[in-house]
């Protein structure tokens, strides 16, 4: 009876974790569908911003470089990592530390700093490498100022030479089921070459390109940090929501094994329990 006891309280625990994992599945979904909608509205304003830095630049003086996209000797790069504060979302956040540690084996002849967005990578750095700054608070009241705050001090680095680049290692949501790492460099900023040709325009410019460019392209930076943090929020729900469907269907399968294995035993006690009487009564008559 004591393993039958036990059998029991471990069916009752696995039903509390099945509550508890349900419970956290329909909550992440619920935050998915606000986060997926915040990404998919930003994206094609990101998309058009960088388009417009494009067609303004071919059109301006090539010696006329913007600071943000001068190109010098590399020694020192910054990597912004985006993680989650909260595990408990799969191989969301061990995938960026990985990623993370790849580009550390990639450029160990480099100088290395990250900036870390996240509890979960920041836990997994600050012992080992020389962190920026703990960008973990901008998840406390994420919006696009705190955001900007962060990564204005990173293109000021820049500016002044502390930084030779900067990349951003982030998750890139794609549906609830799939997250793509991804890397994409912030700093320097690189003009895509394209092959196609040049259309001719005859644009009014006010005040003028340059000025222009030295307005847009620091609110194309901040908004392609601000894009891969929302990114990464979609990203976690859509892993958050898939792990615990996963950890519940588990939960699930463990518990009807073990509701079997309880009816197995419970039958053989009650085998056994029958033969005794029945051996009981036959030493009777026999005495």
């Amino acid at each position: 009876m004591a393993n039958l006891k036990e059998i029991r309280g471990r069916i009752t625990s696995i039903s509390s974790t099945m509550q508890i994992t349900r419970a956290m599945k329909m909550v992440s979904a619920a935050k998915l569908k606000k986060a997926q909608d915040a990404i998919v509205m930003l994206r094609p304003y990101s998309e058009k911003l960088q388009e417009l830095i494009q067609n303004v630049n071919s059109s301006s003086d090539p010696d006329q470089v913007s600071v943000y996209a001068q190109k010098r000797e590399v020694k020192r790069i910054l990597f912004i990592a985006v993680t989650s504060n909260r595990g408990l979302a799969g191989a969301f956040n061990s995938s960026i530390v990985k990623e993370l540690n790849q580009q550390f084996q990639n450029n160990s002849r480099y100088e290395i700093e990250v900036l870390p967005v996240g509890k979960k990578v920041y836990d997994a750095v600050r012992k080992s490498r020389t962190v920026y700054t703990n960008g973990s608070s901008v998840y406390d009241n994420l919006n696009f100022d705190v955001v900007a705050n962060i990564t204005e001090g990173v293109m000021t680095s820049f500016k002044e030479g502390k930084f030779d680049e900067v990349y951003v290692i982030y998750n890139k949501f794609v549906n609830a089921a799939t997250q793509e790492v991804t890397t994409e460099q912030l700093l320097p900023i690189s003009m895509p070459e394209t092959t196609e040709p040049q259309v001719e325009t005859d644009y009014i410019f006010e005040p003028n390109r340059a000025e222009i460019l030295d307005n847009l392209i620091p609110k194309s930076i901040k908004t392609q940090v601000f894009k891969a943090i929302l990114d990464s929020v979609a990203s976690e729900h859509g892993a958050r929501m898939t792990a615990m469907h996963k950890a519940t269907d588990n939960a699930q399968a463990l518990k009807n094994d073990l509701v079997i294995f309880y009816n197995k035993a419970r039958q053989a006690a009650i085998t056994n329990e029958i033969l005794e009487i029945v051996s009981g009564a036959e030493a009777l008559k026999n005495s």
